[in-house]
């Protein structure tokens, strides 16, 4: 879907304003509420409907005689859901302005990209090839609407909880292919797993990956006996079955699992949802007590809700964020493209395996890519001093929160994290999508580097699970970040992952504070993951006194013993790995370059140090 974007557009006219008018102006303060009217004045008792609004009527008041652009701006929301059309773009190129943009003492404004789903009937005919099980008892409402059109959808939530697209195996189990052939770009499954399923419509498969998942749409079924051999759309068809990492392994001991979605025929629990675009419906079969007519239904339209952006030469600076909550957004790339992800959702727009080894930068390399990245629900290019203090960000189709490039000294605080499909928070470059991704990121220009960002008390819980293969918090290239007193749980695969580029070669990363934080349940559906997890050279970076425990692999892993509390992987150089407690020593130092220094990890830590790891007290 085409995303339309609200810019904010008064911003740029500050330096206008500064020049024209010297004398002084108060803070201005105005109130929006889902209930206001932008004909209001702004006021506490008479609160305009949209933040856009607020913005516009303080510009207007910078541009009067008398005025001064330097006073900040205060906007106050009121508890309520926003729910957005367009993307929010924020700019403020002055630094000595500050905008804050806060909740109401006690209130929860929650600025979302969905639109609630009503009208919902219990459907008395016949819906072609609905499972026996399901007849009575499914409900249907109109699907979404947003710009006039309707909307294709990957996620539902129902009274506050995702529900369950229709898939098969349901729950937490999973399927096991017959064969992978990667000449031909055929997988071999069982046809039982089909649930009678020839005509593949919008079917897609989602195969495990060892440490990723990919997402691929189904072009063709032919059924041949016991078995059903499918093929795939492009282009992930040519980039699943070329790439080597991560790998689909088919032997006589291990068979990768996958799971079939998105066909009414796996519409067969409750709890489960079925989008029919054709017809322009949504099918649901309710959980026990949910009463439909009265049920909250939101479902998602927009992928990103607020973009921060500035320039190299003039960034955007001073915006806080406080007790705001960011919520429903979806990610469509999957089911227009598909989705073949490298590692931590930075998804292959290219990949080849080599033969012979070896580039220039990488004499031993057996494979290259190119990649992508997911989009996340707040997005922030090319900015200085940006704060979360407080917020909450749920219920999202990909990222939380991206600190993508060029910003410095950002300030994340007290945030929760939950129900989020990608990483919880993507920080700093990756690979930009021309650049084959092994090659060391080292700009010339270094105001580009990701650099003093502070993640701190925040926690993050249940975080990738759409793409499998996320990360609590995903930093690629970055410089003294600091991740501290952060609780991470409930997670399919890494907590904490920092580093890019599988290189012992200089890059742009160095300096990194990963310190107490408390990582707990992870690894629950993937292997070949670690509690804290690192990549490339990275002089000067500290890992220290985190607590890491309870990972536990998932039964569908091919090695059930290839986790670790702290995994420093290839090309991982001059780090510091101290004083973390664990059960037990279970760490992996893979294909290091050289400088690190372990020192006292594992059991015998003291309990005043595992009992810090964690969430602060509040003082």
């Amino acid at each position: 879907m085409k995303q339309n974007t609200a810019t904010i557009h008064f911003l740029p006219l500050l330096f206008l304003a500064i020049l024209i008018t010297p004398a002084v102006l108060p803070a201005a303060d105005f109130w929006v509420s889902p209930t206001g009217a932008d004909s209001n004045t702004g006021t506490a008792s008479a609160p305009l409907a949209n933040i856009t609004t607020a913005l516009e009527k303080w510009h207007y008041a910078q541009l009067r005689p008398g005025a001064n652009s330097l006073d900040p701006l205060h906007v106050f929301l009121r508890g309520g859901f926003f729910s957005l059309t367009d993307v929010l773009h924020f700019q403020n190129k002055n630094p000595t302005v500050e905008i804050s943009i806060e909740a109401c003492p006690g209130e929860n404004p929650v600025l979302s990209g969905g639109v609630k789903i009503a009208g919902w009937k219990k459907t008395t005919t016949t819906i072609p090839h609905l499972p026996d099980s399901a007849r009575g008892k499914i409900w249907q409402a109109n699907a979404p609407q947003c710009h006039g059109a309707t909307v294709e959808i990957r996620q539902l939530w129902v009274n506050d909880r995702k529900a369950i697209r229709a898939r098969n195996p349901g729950g937490e189990n999973l399927a096991r292919l017959v064969a992978w052939d990667k000449t031909n770009e055929v997988a071999t499954i069982p046809a039982s797993a089909l649930a009678g399923i020839t005509n593949p419509a919008r079917l897609e498969m989602v195969v495990d990956q060892v440490w990723e998942i990919a997402v691929l749409r189904v072009k063709e079924i032919r059924l041949e006996g016991t078995n059903a051999l499918l093929t795939f759309r492009q282009p992930e068809s040519k980039i699943e079955f070329q790439h080597p990492w991560p790998p689909v392994t088919v032997t006589t001991n291990y068979q990768a699992p996958f799971f079939l979605a998105n066909a009414i025929e796996f519409l067969d629990s409750p709890g489960e949802w079925f989008e029919d675009l054709a017809a322009n419906k949504i099918y649901y079969w309710p959980l026990e007590g949910e009463n439909m007519p009265h049920a909250e239904a939101i479902a998602p339209v927009l992928e990103t809700l607020v973009q921060i952006e500035g320039m190299p030469d003039a960034p955007t600076t001073n915006i806080k964020f406080k007790d705001i909550t960011f919520a429903h957004t979806t990610w469509l790339r999957p089911s227009v493209q598909g989705h073949v992800p490298l590692q931590t959702g930075m998804f292959m727009l290219d990949a080849h395996k080599l033969s012979p080894r070896g580039t220039s930068y990488a004499p031993k390399l057996d494979n290259v890519e190119w990649v992508g990245r997911p989009p996340a629900a707040v997005m922030v290019k090319y900015a200085n001093h940006i704060s979360f203090e407080g917020c909450t960000f749920e219920h999202l189709g990909s990222a939380g929160l991206d600190l993508e490039s060029g910003t410095h000294n950002d300030l994340i605080q007290r945030c929760t994290f939950r129900d989020i499909g990608g990483n919880g928070i993507q920080l700093g470059e990756f690979s930009a999508t021309n650049v084959e991704t092994h090659t060391p990121f080292n700009p010339s220009d270094e105001r580009v580097i990701c650099s003093d960002e502070k993640i701190l008390n925040s926690r993050f819980s249940d975080c990738a699970n759409e793409d499998w293969g996320c990360a609590g918090i995903a930093a690629g290239y970055v410089r003294r970040a600091t991740i501290a007193h952060n609780e991470i749980f409930d997670l399919p695969y890494t907590g904490i992952s920092v580093g890019w580029g599988w290189t012992k070669t200089n890059n742009a990363a160095r300096d990194n504070i990963i310190l107490a934080n408390r990582i707990h349940h992870v690894g629950e559906k993937l292997g070949d993951l670690g509690g804290i997890y690192t990549l490339s050279a990275q002089p000067g970076t500290v890992i220290a006194e985190n607590s890491i425990a309870d990972i536990v692999p998932s039964p569908y892993v091919p090695d059930p013993q290839h986790w670790f509390y702290l995994y420093l992987d290839e090309g991982s150089s001059y780090i510091t790995v101290r004083d973390n407690w664990c059960l037990a020593e279970k760490f992996l130092k893979n294909a290091n370059g050289p400088g690190n220094v372990w020192t006292n990890n594992g059991p015998q830590v003291s309990d005043q140090i595992k009992a810090a790891a964690g969430l602060e007290p509040i003082r």
